[in-house]
């Protein structure tokens, strides 16, 4: 039976070992709370104007956007899945698909993804916050003003990830509703100056690569969370109905149409009335949605930039922390999460005042989607094919410092995923064409298209089924009712021991699993 859930001001102690079922309070809709409050931000506004700033009308931009978001959350959704199976996140669960060291690539993208993210969150919330106070009460826009605003930001987000899971939920559950109240607070704002018609200026024959590229910086927000979806939903109990969770998933990245539009209905506004705003020698869109604003709305611009700030950052950095933890078991979460923070701070304050890194943030995201997104399809596979059944104390191996076990593969990697993981991520940064940013040596091939994320999922689905099809892996890793399409063959399970001890096995395989040949692989 589930127990109370603890008081926000208790310290989560937690890590990534298997939450137990009692301490599993956690709903579907406290899923979507999470998902939707992280993206139900001003920093997602940002990433709606992009389709404007590449110089597609508003209705060309908002098909590149529903196609963006449609098409992310679809990607997403499953991902949800492994936190109420395994108890832990989901850099741990691809201990099964990856191998017990192979599970670090995990770690590493979400580290990458959060570091992205969180920078863009307190960019883009310290500028509006600190545009809107000088507009209000003439706080000058100085070095000193910006590194106050993201020291605050960033101090109030690394407070609630300390906490843990129950403080950053309550700050979601209000960020949701108010965010979502201020939004529609602009829509009053800005719709006397908003012309559905805006024609763009992009010309017909870089009109798909600028609508391709539009939709896969909106694609690359949903997919951002295929890291850290595991680090929420593992607080929701194993017997709730995998649709329901599915479903949280997808409505919340759905839900995030309001602001992704809001961004770019009103960077639409700002090419029409302040074109030098949208420039691509000087884009700013913060400073534009500022210029074009009524005076009544610089406050509730503030606090939109303070809430969405907060929302983005705690869901980013939360998982990032937790998982910083396992990759490093001698560190708890709560100094993990600290150390991690610091380390984020750092980053952002050098790229924002040394190396001007701002604008390069869009293709930042996209890469590291495109290395990402194959890393799911692996999963998600792994995920068919294995009829949803896991080994939760073979998940555990390389936390504990442990060897052997269902998921020890060959010396710890499971080279089928490992291979049809690197090879993906690979064609996709050759073939990535983000107009005017970052083009790889294989990009212009397809006429200029961005095609890097549809040819990443195809090479990763493709060469995964075939490996497996090729090289069965064993049958142990499957379960008792075996594989699902691909087939499987039968070696030893090595016993789970502590690393640099001879042979004193941690457990046992059950009777289905118990080895019927010699050799392993």
């Amino acid at each position: 039976m589930a127990e109370q859930p603890p008081p926000l001001t208790q310290v989560e102690t937690n890590g990534i070992e298997r939450i137990p079922d009692a301490e599993r309070t956690a709903t579907p809709f406290d899923l979507f709370r999470l998902a939707f409050g992280g993206a139900n931000t001003f920093s997602t506004c940002v990433l709606g104007a992009f389709p404007i700033l590449f110089g597609l009308s508003f209705w060309q931009g908002l098909a590149a956007t529903v196609l963006g978001v449609l098409a992310g959350a679809l990607i997403l959704c499953p991902m949800a899945i492994f936190g109420p199976v395994n108890g832990t996140n989901n850099a741990v669960s691809s201990s099964a698909h990856l191998g017990v060291h192979g599970r670090i690539v995990g770690s590493f993208l979400s580290l990458l993804t959060a570091v992205a993210f969180f920078s863009l969150a307190v960019w883009s919330s310290g500028d509006a916050l600190v545009g809107g106070a000088h507009r209000l009460f003439g706080v000058p826009r100085s070095t000193l003003a910006y590194a106050t605003a993201y020291a605050v930001f960033a101090g109030l987000v690394l407070i609630v990830c300390t906490y843990g899971f129950r403080f950053m939920l309550f700050v979601n559950k209000i960020a949701v509703v108010s965010a979502t109240l201020l939004f529609g607070l602009g829509v009053l704002a800005f719709a006397g100056g908003f012309d559905p018609s805006y024609a763009g200026t992009i010309t017909q024959d870089l009109f798909w690569p600028a609508f391709i590229g539009s939709a896969l910086i909106v694609l690359s927000n949903p997919v951002s969370f295929g890291a850290f979806l595991g680090d929420w939903s593992r607080y929701i109990p194993a017997s709730t109905p995998h649709r329901r969770v599915v479903a949280a998933a997808f409505l919340s990245q759905v839900a995030t149409l309001v602001p992704f539009v809001f961004g770019l209905a009103t960077a639409s506004i700002i090419a029409a009335k302040a074109p030098s705003y949208v420039d691509p020698a000087t884009q700013d869109f913060v400073g534009g949605l500022l210029a074009i604003a009524p005076q009544w709305f610089f406050l509730p611009v503030c606090l939109l930039a303070l809430i969405g700030g907060m929302s983005t950052g705690t869901t980013a950095l939360y998982g990032t922390g937790l998982d910083f933890s396992s990759v490093f078991p001698r560190l708890s979460r709560v100094r993990a999460t600290v150390l991690v923070g610091a380390l984020a701070i750092v980053f952002i304050f050098v790229g924002r005042f040394g190396l001007d890194l701002v604008r390069s943030i869009s293709t930042f995201a996209t890469l590291i989607i495109t290395c990402t997104t194959p890393w799911m399809v692996v999963m998600m596979l792994g995920l068919f094919t294995r009829r949803g059944w896991y080994d939760p104390e073979a998940l555990q191996v390389f936390n504990r410092r442990q060897r052997g076990g269902r998921y020890w593969f060959t010396h710890g990697w499971n080279w089928r995923g490992m291979t049809a993981w690197w090879v993906a991520a690979l064609v996709g940064v050759l073939f990535t064409n983000i107009p005017g940013q970052f083009v790889g040596p294989l990009g212009d091939l397809a006429g200029g298209v961005d095609v890097s994320l549809p040819l990443s999922i195809a090479v990763a689905a493709v060469l995964f089924l075939a490996l497996l099809f090729v090289f069965p892996e064993p049958r142990a890793v499957h379960g008792p009712d075996g594989p699902r399409l691909v087939p499987a063959k039968d070696v030893e399970v090595p016993p789970i021991i502590v690393a640099g001890e001879q042979e004193q096995p941690v457990g046992s395989a059950p009777e289905f699993a118990r080895p019927r040949a010699v050799p392993h692989e």
